[in-house]
């Protein structure tokens, strides 16, 4: 029988592994949403710039009003997904931060929130090439 502390650590590794992968593709939905203001924001800024590299405004318009027609098909105006695959994700991650809490407690979700965020970070700060 292991030790009471081994079934934490493991219960612990399992409930970060989970939230991990579940929250890494809600948030391939998600940041669609706070990429478009943002390249909403840009955009603007762009507009009031003489541009002589019309054609390079032109592309990155085109990638905005692209991006705002698939945030569309995604969510509703009230914030619900529309992909019941998406709404799963949402639910099962709501899920998996109650059993962390239940499991490890809130200090331990916050922590784990905290992990995911640093490692995100530290993968875009990695990355030499955009995908």
């Amino acid at each position: 029988m292991m030790p009471m502390n081994d079934d934490r650590n493991l219960n612990k590794r399992y409930l970060i592994w989970l939230y991990k992968e579940t929250k890494e593709a809600l948030d391939r939905v998600d940041r669609k949403f706070t990429q478009l203001g943002i390249d909403k924001f840009i955009r603007e800024e762009l507009r009031k710039e003489e541009i002589k590299a019309l054609t390079f405004f032109e592309d990155f318009n085109t990638y905005v009003n692209n991006k705002e027609k698939d945030c569309e098909t995604l969510k509703s105006r009230e914030g619900k997904y529309l992909n019941p695959e998406h709404q799963f994700l949402s639910l099962k991650l709501q899920a998996i931060e109650k059993a962390i809490v239940k499991e490890l407690g809130a200090n331990d979700l916050k922590e784990i929130k905290n992990l995911y965020h640093q490692e995100m970070v530290e993968r875009i700060l990695r990355s030499t090439e955009h995908k």
